[in-house]
């Protein structure tokens, strides 16, 4: 008797910032032809409208205004060849390399915090999800947005390691950089991501956890497509 075997329809992963997710996500639906999301990209997309609009990052109900008012659009790489995994559009610009800045990076933390926000937010992500195949990764994907995805991944790596790689990357953007100042902005931003009230970062209790301190993303790869076909 044959059996057929059926891939997840989602995916949903999860971890802290500069843990690899975004990378690996990004790799897993390139691999299986899904969208990928980043949903991080939208809250960091929404932090960019704020301080561009010089709103007080703690006036919640100024945020949550924006959080509605705001279009905020994920989309392919198209024709551009400078490393971005997708393009980020906020009311229609461009902001893909914008959203990466140490002013967001600083800064996103509490603005995600917010019940509004994250509801407009996760609304507007099960929405994409509802009608295709899609790795969607994030720091409350599998606990939040899609609780029933059938296959939910922790990704993460040391505080160390994970500032190395934010470090790399602002070096190869051209951008001024210090490694302790780096440091301290990750161990902060795991702080405010795991105690906020709203949708705090932790792994489902489902969750299949993956340390990616000593690992390539290539790796990681194929460890996630044998589960993903097991």
């Amino acid at each position: 008797m044959a059996f057929l075997l059926q891939k997840p329809a989602t995916i949903a992963i999860d971890g802290p910032a500069a843990s690899g997710k975004t990378t690996v996500g990004r790799m897993l639906a390139d691999r299986l032809g899904y969208l990928f999301l980043d949903t991080g990209s939208m809250y960091r997309a929404l932090t960019l409208a704020v301080l561009q609009r010089e709103i007080d990052i703690y006036d919640e109900a100024a945020v949550s205004q924006v959080a509605e008012a705001v279009a905020i659009s994920i989309q392919p790489t198209g024709p551009h060849t400078d490393g971005r995994f997708y393009t980020v559009l906020l009311d229609g610009v461009d902001v893909t390399w914008e959203i990466r800045s140490p002013a967001v990076d600083s800064n996103v933390s509490q603005v995600s915090k917010y019940r509004l926000v994250r509801e407009e937010m996760v609304a507007q992500q099960r929405r994409i999800a509802r009608d295709q195949a899609v790795v969607m990764v994030g720091r409350d994907i599998g606990t939040v947005v899609l609780p029933d995805a059938p296959l939910k991944l922790y990704i993460t790596a040391t505080a160390e390691e994970r500032a190395r790689r934010r470090l790399a990357d602002r070096q190869a953007q051209g951008n001024p950089v210090d490694y302790e100042q780096i440091l301290e902005d990750i161990r902060r931003r795991d702080a405010t991501d795991s105690g906020r009230e709203h949708s705090p970062l932790r792994p489902a209790v489902d969750a299949i956890r993956i340390d990616s301190s000593d690992r390539t993303p290539d790796e990681i790869l194929e460890q996630i497509l044998a589960l993903v076909n097991a």
